[in-house]
């Protein structure tokens, strides 16, 4: 299982409570919550952690690029991107 924590101090600022809000596409294995309402996305593996994000990228074109919904996938697309294990799976 790879967990990636979305840091709260991206563009939107996000919170789990604050993601909710929102009709994000979901991760095959669903997002999570820490203690301190930080947002983790889990994923069995980094090729799946690597189609969501090509999934979200797709899914960001469709939407208003000035709106808080476009920031949160601009966060989650670079917190799986900024991933060390992902980056290792791309570099090998």
């Amino acid at each position: 299982m790879l967990r990636i924590n979305v840091s709260s101090t991206g563009l939107s600022e996000l919170t789990f409570n604050e993601l909710e809000k929102y009709d994000i596409p979901r991760p095959p294995s669903g997002f999570d919550s820490e203690i301190n309402d930080t947002v983790v996305i889990k994923f069995e593996d980094e090729q799946e952690a690597i189609a969501y994000s090509q999934n979200l990228d797709e899914y960001a074109e469709s939407i208003d690029q000035a709106s808080t919904e476009y920031l949160i996938i601009t966060d989650i697309i670079n917190a799986i991107s900024n991933d060390e294990f992902v980056q290792a799976y791309i570099s090998s």
